[in-house]
């Protein structure tokens, strides 16, 4: 900062030169695109899908409107736009709306340069500065996004005619920079109408004020699908204005959901409690979600958030966490009994059709059994496990739960060796009597959804037995 131009005239000598916006992202996003780098970290899924559209929206220079549920990174990527901006970008000194030192627009800023010249001051703003955001909702005014009159500039003496009496919104303050407008079908149809000029025209006009501040401003904005919010819709000449629309998605598969909440979740262990979440759970959980968005018991329109599969995972470790705790053991391992937990952390965030009240509980615990059957069939072949059907009929019983400690689940595996290849396929071959325990529990609650054992539940304990 100490070496960058502090005067017009150092900064003409620097041989600093002006570009839109877009073509500043344009330029930057080729650099990143050339040396086969993502447009930005820590969105995972869209690589072959929504990154190579919006590569191409910035490539064409379009203002850009991401169409999708709740759920699925809108904001985060709307958000990292601003790394594709140079870091540092010289203003007029005390400009409000970051005018260009070659060619200012507002009042305050053509004056100055009128005065000083080349003596006149630069100011040098960080790209992170050079972003504006709102979330639109019923009771935005063209004040906010646009501008008003300042009643205390004309009470301090000021003609109206005045441009100076003027207070500049969000976004002519985001000028040379982005803006975005969150849920923007929440836009009064009146508001929308305010930001024609600004994709198109690229000015703004304020309260009849006859002046023209050309604007340079990459405008993005996110929607649900109209469909779902029922609040409002965009108008037609406002999402023709758009040059892209993107539609997003939730994870096609389990392996990137399960990315996504490595990336996201919090850890669970604290103090001397180390908790472990095997591989097989996280599946458990990544799959719940994924049966949950095929489900006809679950409103679609409403979306099922990967925003679930993350607390779904949180919480999961909570539990078990507070099993360990209980247990005054410092390793836990997360089990298929810690399932039960999930429903505070689905409840809010499922929407449940069902014709009957009461209903939600057994319609989502019927979501996790389809979860545990899933992940098993892909984790467990059949052929390592038909032997361990001839033990449980041969007298075999087994205990699990939460109130069995691990010692006591692995018990069974000297009843029934022949559980032990599908253990160790789970839980490694060195794996703890918490890893093992888990594994144990997992294989046979498995085999119990494939109908092929029987569960009998008390409390917070589970019997395992032969069917016959």
């Amino acid at each position: 900062m100490t070496n960058l131009p502090s005067t017009l005239g150092a900064l003409r000598a620097s041989g600093w030169q002006s570009v839109p916006v877009k073509e500043e992202i344009r330029r930057n996003a080729v650099r990143r695109i050339q040396a086969g780098q993502p447009l930005f970290a820590g969105v995972l899924g869209y690589e072959e899908t929504v990154m190579p559209q919006l590569e191409n929206a910035l490539l064409a220079g379009h203002d850009v409107i991401f169409l999708g549920e709740r759920g699925q990174a809108k904001t985060r990527m709307i958000r990292s736009l601003t790394g594709l901006l140079d870091e540092w970008m010289p203003v007029i000194a005390g400009s409000e709306i970051n005018d260009d030192p070659y060619a200012p627009v507002s009042k305050h800023a053509r004056e100055l340069v009128a005065t000083m010249g080349d003596d006149a001051p630069i100011e040098w703003v960080h790209r992170d500065t050079r972003y504006g955001e709102k979330l639109a909702t019923p009771d935005t005014s063209i004040a906010d996004l646009i501008g008003e009159v300042d009643p205390i500039k004309v009470a301090e003496g000021r003609y109206l005619s005045d441009e100076l009496t003027l207070h500049y919104g969000l976004v002519p303050r985001t000028n040379r920079g982005i803006f975005a407008i969150n849920e923007i079908p929440d836009l009064s149809e009146r508001i929308q109408v305010g930001l024609l000029n600004v994709l198109e025209e690229r000015d703004v006009q304020i309260r009849g004020h006859k002046i023209r501040l050309p604007l340079d401003v990459l405008l993005v904005a996110s929607a649900n699908p109209e469909d779902y919010t029922n609040r409002g819709r965009i108008i037609t000449p406002l999402k023709d204005r758009f040059g892209s629309q993107i539609r997003t998605h939730y994870p096609l598969d389990t392996d990137t959901e399960v990315a996504i909440m490595r990336q996201e979740a919090r850890a669970s262990s604290v103090g001397d409690v180390d908790v472990e979440i095997p591989v097989y759970m996280e599946r458990v959980i990544a799959a719940f979600s994924q049966v949950a968005r095929s489900s006809s018991q679950v409103n679609q329109r409403s979306g099922v958030s990967v925003r679930l599969s993350v607390s779904n995972l949180e919480l999961l470790g909570a539990n078990a966490l507070r099993r360990g705790l209980r247990a005054g053991e410092s390793h836990v391992v997360a089990r298929v009994s810690d399932l039960g937990a999930l429903a505070a952390s689905t409840g809010g965030k499922v929407e449940i059709d069902s014709l009957e009240d009461g209903r939600e509980g057994v319609i989502l615990e019927g979501l996790i059994k389809a979860a545990v059957l899933t992940t098993f069939k892909e984790l467990v072949a059949f052929e390592s496990v038909r032997e361990v059907l001839s033990a449980f009929e041969q007298g075999v019983v087994a205990h699990t739960g939460e109130d069995i400690p691990s010692e006591q689940v692995v018990a069974v595996l000297a009843e029934a060796p022949v559980l032990e290849p599908a253990v160790t396929a789970l839980a490694g071959a060195d794996a703890s009597a918490a890893a093992r325990a888990a594994a144990v529990e997992f294989v046979l609650e498995g085999l119990h959804l494939s109908k092929r054992l029987n569960k009998d539940v008390s409390g917070g304990s589970a019997t395992y037995r032969s069917k016959g």
